[in-house]
C-alpha cells in the first residue's frame, strides 16, 4: 500500500498522509490482514475460535434462542473444531421460526449503530438479520481488501449493473458518483463511478457501458452472459477494461473463458451473504476462494457431517465472528463448494477450490440421488439460434426448459437440444418447451440462476 496515494485529514499535511479516525480503523484492519492471512494455519484457527468462543458466550446469555441450545455451553476457553461441530446446525428454517428471539437483548453499545440485513430470498427461504456498525466495518475492510489483492487502479472509472429498486439508476442514463464509494473514498481518491439498474435491456447496457468507458464493470454471472453474447455478436471488445467483478451468482468455468475471449480480460468473483458479508474472494494468483477469516470461520462438511478433503464437494456451514446482535452460530446456509487446497500465493487462509452453489441448483434423480447439473448448453448456440436458456425440475420425472430464441424451433432442433439436456442430467427427462419474448424472468433480487429444482 503507497501512503502518498492515501488522503490526509490535516490541512498542510498531504504526505505522509495523515487520514482521519474513520480512515484509521480501515487502514489498521487492512495492516492486520496483511499478517493473518499468512499466519500458521493451527494459529490462525485457534484465533478465530477463541473469537467464536465470546459470541457463543455472549448468545448463550443474551439471546432467547440460544439459552436452551447453548445451555450446556460452559466453555471459558476456545473451543476445538471438534466440540464445535458438536453443536446443532442453525437454518433458514430456524432464524424465521425464531424472528425476534434470536436477537440479543443487550447488544454491545461499542459495536455501534444497528441494521436490519434482509436477505433477498434467492433460495425461497428469505430471512432477516440484524448487524451492526463493526459489521459495516469489516465488510469496507474487506472490500478494500479485494481491490488491493488484485491491484486495481483506482483512478479508473467503476461501472456497475445490478437489481435496484424501483425508479433507481434507470436507463438510459443511470446514475453516477465522484468516487468509488465510502470504503475506498474514505482513503484515497478515486476515479468516478456509474450505476444502472438490472432491469434495461441488454443491448441498452451495452450501450451504457459504451458511453462510460469503464476501467472495471461489476455484475451478476447470468447478466455478464448475456453482455457477452451480444458483444460477440457485435464483434466488440471495451477498450481500457481491465476486469469484469462479480457478484451475487456462480461463476462457470465457460463464463470465464467466454469472458476473456469476448473482452480480453479475466472475472474476479466475490462470495458474500446479506446475513454474513464477505465470505470469500477469489486469489489474484491460483484462482480459487480464500476464506475471509478474520470475519468467518467456514466449514466444508459432507452429508455425515465431517470435513471434505480436498477437491470433494460439500455443504457450507459458517459461522460469524464479530455479530453481537443476531449470532450467526454454525449457519447452513445451504450452498455447496468444492474444499481447497494450500495456495500457490502463500496466504494461509483455507481456501474453497469453486463455488458449487446452491443446494437448489442440484438436479435430484429418481433413485434418490442428486448431483450438480453440469449441462453442455454451450452446444446449444451449435443446433439452434438459442439466446437464453434455463431449466427447471418440476418433478423427479420431468423438467421444463425455458428459452428465447431468435425464431421458432422444428421439432428436429427440439429433439437435438434435448438428446444434449438428457445425457447431461443422466436421466431420460420428459422435457416440456416454453418459449418467452425478450428475456426470461429473474426472482425478485434480480439475480438469475440457470438451473432451478422446483421439487418441494
Amino acid at each position: 500500500m503507497a501512503l502518498a496515494l492515501f488522503k490526509s485529514a490535516i490541512t498542510g499535511i498531504t504526505w505522509p498522509a495523515l487520514p482521519d479516525a474513520q480512515a484509521a480503523q480501515r487502514l489498521a484492519l487492512l495492516w492486520q490482514f496483511e499478517q493473518t492471512e499468512r499466519w500458521p494455519v493451527d494459529v490462525l484457527q485457534h484465533h478465530q475460535l477463541q473469537q467464536l468462543a465470546l459470541v457463543i458466550d455472549h448468545a448463550r446469555r443474551t439471546v432467547p434462542f440460544y439459552r436452551d441450545r447453548l445451555a450446556a455451553w460452559h466453555n471459558s476457553e476456545a473451543p476445538n473444531m471438534e466440540q464445535l461441530r458438536a453443536l446443532p446446525l442453525l437454518t433458514r428454517r430456524d432464524i424465521q421460526d425464531a424472528g425476534p428471539a434470536l436477537r440479543s437483548t443487550a447488544i454491545p453499545p461499542q459495536f455501534g449503530a444497528v441494521h436490519e440485513n434482509r436477505t433477498s430470498g434467492a433460495t425461497g427461504q428469505p430471512v432477516q438479520v440484524l448487524r451492526t456498525a463493526l459489521d459495516a466495518l469489516l465488510w469496507q475492510a474487506n472490500t478494500l481488501r479485494d481491490h488491493y489483492w488484485h491491484q486495481r487502479d483506482q483512478s479508473l472509472k467503476l461501472v456497475a449493473i445490478r437489481a435496484l429498486g424501483p425508479g433507481i439508476a434507470d436507463p438510459p442514463q443511470g446514475i453516477t458518483a465522484a468516487g468509488w464509494g465510502a470504503a475506498s473514498e474514505a482513503l484515497r481518491a478515486t476515479g468516478p463511478s456509474a450505476l444502472l439498474t438490472l432491469n434495461t435491456d441488454v443491448a441498452a447496457q451495452a450501450a451504457w457501458i459504451r458511453r462510460h468507458a469503464p476501467g472495471y464493470l461489476l455484475t451478476y454471472p447470468s447478466n455478464l452472459a448475456a453482455l457477452l453474447a451480444h458483444f460477440a455478436r457485435a464483434g466488440e471488445r471495451l477498450p481500457g477494461l481491465r476486469a469484469v467483478l462479480t457478484v451475487g451468482e456462480t461463476v462457470s468455468s465457460p463464463l470465464r473463458t467466454a469472458c476473456r475471449d469476448t473482452l480480453g480480460v479475466a472475472i474476479e468473483d466475490a462470495y458474500s451473504s446479506q446475513e454474513l458479508g464477505y465470505i470469500a474472494l477469489q486469489c489474484p494468483v491460483s484462482g480459487q476462494y480464500h476464506v475471509m477469516s478474520e470475519s468467518v470461520l467456514v466449514e466444508v462438511l459432507d452429508a455425515a457431517g465431517n470435513p471434505c478433503e480436498p477437491g470433494a464437494t460439500g455443504r457450507l456451514v459458517v459461522s460469524s465472528l464479530h455479530n453481537f446482535a443476531t449470532p450467526l452460530i454454525r449457519y447452513e446456509l445451504h450452498d455447496h463448494a468444492v474444499a481447497g487446497t494450500p495456495c500457490a500465493c502463500g496466504r494461509t487462509l483455507p481456501t474453497l477450490a469453486r463455488i458449487a452453489g446452491r443446494e437448489r441448483n442440484m438436479v435430484r434423480l429418481p433413485d434418490g440421488t442428486s448431483h450438480w447439473p453440469l449441462v453442455g448448453f454451450h452446444r446449444f448456440r451449435d443446433i439452434a439460434p438459442v439466446r437464453q436458456y434455463q431449466l427447471i425440475q418440476r418433478s423427479l420425472q420431468s423438467v421444463e426448459v425455458r428459452l428465447v430464441c431468435d425464431r421458432a424451433l422444428t421439432a428436429g432442433e427440439e429433439a437435438q437440444l434435448g438428446t444434449i439436456i438428457r445425457e447431461a442430467l443422466g436421466y431420460a427427462f420428459e422435457l416440456r418447451f416454453v418459449y418467452f419474448e425478450g428475456e426470461l424472468p429473474r426472482a425478485a433480487n434480480g439475480k438469475f440462476e440457470e438451473f432451478v429444482c422446483a421439487i418441494g
